[in-house]
């Protein structure tokens, strides 16, 4: 794919949705660092749920250490591996208080070197809190990457280092959101929406579906 159809993709993306945002609910950087830690292998619909009881409880670590392992639980225990992930907040928010000063570190190492932190968690952080051009390759954006030809990779880190690559700077702030909104409702895994789709024609899948 060449840079002028890169460009024209995500300048239709821009054009249909101007200020994207991730569907997670969240008012803080630490807010939002929780609920990414929770939407591993969950829906951001289930995540919201259990956030919209907890945050008005405890919404910083100090209060959430406060809360304890086992009430966290109880908040989280519809959410798929809730046990691990229980636990790996309140080892967080222990870090957080202990070398961070309670705040949300706005480096990847730093964020990486958090309880159940990976690469994509900390780029959504960097990104969504922070206003970093980082992409998180999830599903959906490795699937549209290298559907659309975009920037196919055989890993998600590839197919991130691409993006970074090919995508102009003045789309890399927005483009995870766009990416990842495309994947979730149009380029879907099992039967995309291609006659949906506002960058159909600019689009290098063969397998298009009408």
């Amino acid at each position: 794919m060449n840079a002028a159809k890169r460009r024209e993709i995500f300048l239709r993306l821009q054009q249909q949705n101007p200020h994207p945002t991730t569907e997670l609910e969240f008012h803080t950087p630490f807010e939002l660092l929780i609920s990414v830690l929770l939407s591993a292998q969950a829906t951001d619909i289930s995540v919201n749920a259990a956030t919209r009881q907890l945050y008005p409880v405890a919404n910083t670590p100090k209060a959430i250490l406060k809360l304890g392992e086992e009430k966290l639980r109880a908040y989280v225990q519809r959410i798929g591996l809730y046990k691990t992930k229980a636990k790996h907040i309140i080892m967080t928010c222990k870090i957080l208080l202990e070398q961070h000063g309670g705040e949300v570190p706005q480096t990847r190492e730093a964020l990486e070197a958090l309880p159940g932190v990976g690469r994509k968690t900390a780029n959504v952080v960097l990104n969504t809190a922070f206003g970093q051009p980082t992409i998180a390759v999830d599903t959906h954006i490795f699937r549209v990457s290298n559907r659309t030809g975009i920037a196919p990779g055989k890993d998600v880190v590839e197919v991130e280092k691409k993006l970074l690559k090919f995508i102009p700077d003045e789309f890399k702030h927005d483009a995870h959101h766009w990416l990842i909104l495309h994947g979730r409702y149009i380029c879907q895994a099992r039967k995309p929406k291609c006659g949906q789709c506002i960058i159909e024609n600019l689009c290098e899948y063969k397998k298009k579906e009408f």
